[in-house]
């Protein structure tokens, strides 16, 4: 198998989820929604805050790599609902199809064979694609992991281990 193959399946791999942490549908299956504002404890946010986040991070970076026009939102503010800001079921449900688009968008990156993971980004000199998609798994692991430990902790139909 070529290198160039090798690290697309790889990356799509990482993006995925399920080799060494636990996969994004996972983790939100069967979350019950009349606690998707519950506020934690010693936290400013509810598990939806962590949700949207978590979407608004993705798209933010999938844009960033596609659109060279692209508008970064604030820094910490936008990248985060408001601390006072609930959600109804179907915006919970929104944020995880939202979440679901852009992370198949940056599957479909990564598997085009016009992409070139080493190459400077055009209008951004200082990035990779790599680097991008990196990222992008980086986060999507870590706060995912972050959904399924406040799920333990507040014992919210918690998940069985692998």
């Amino acid at each position: 198998m070529k290198a160039d193959q090798v690290l697309r399946d790889q990356l799509l791999a990482l993006l995925k989820g399920g080799n060494a942490h636990m996969p994004f549908d996972r983790a939100v299956s069967g979350f019950p929604l009349e606690e998707i504002n519950r506020r934690l404890p010693n936290a400013t946010y509810t598990v939806w805050h962590l949700l949207e986040h978590l979407r608004i991070v993705q798209w933010d970076i999938l844009e960033f790599v596609r659109n060279p026009n692209h508008v970064s939102p604030d820094f910490p503010a936008g990248y985060w609902p408001a601390v006072n800001e609930l959600a109804t079921p179907g915006r919970w449900k929104k944020s995880i199809t939202g979440f679901r688009a852009d992370l198949k968008a940056m599957e479909e990156l990564v598997l085009d064979p016009k992409t070139r993971f080493f190459s400077p980004i055009p209008h951004a000199k200082d990035y990779t694609v790599l680097r991008e998609v990196l990222l992008t798994a980086d986060h999507n692991a870590y706060h995912t992991a972050e959904i399924v430990t406040l799920r333990r902790v507040l014992n919210l139909k918690p998940i069985k281990e692998y």
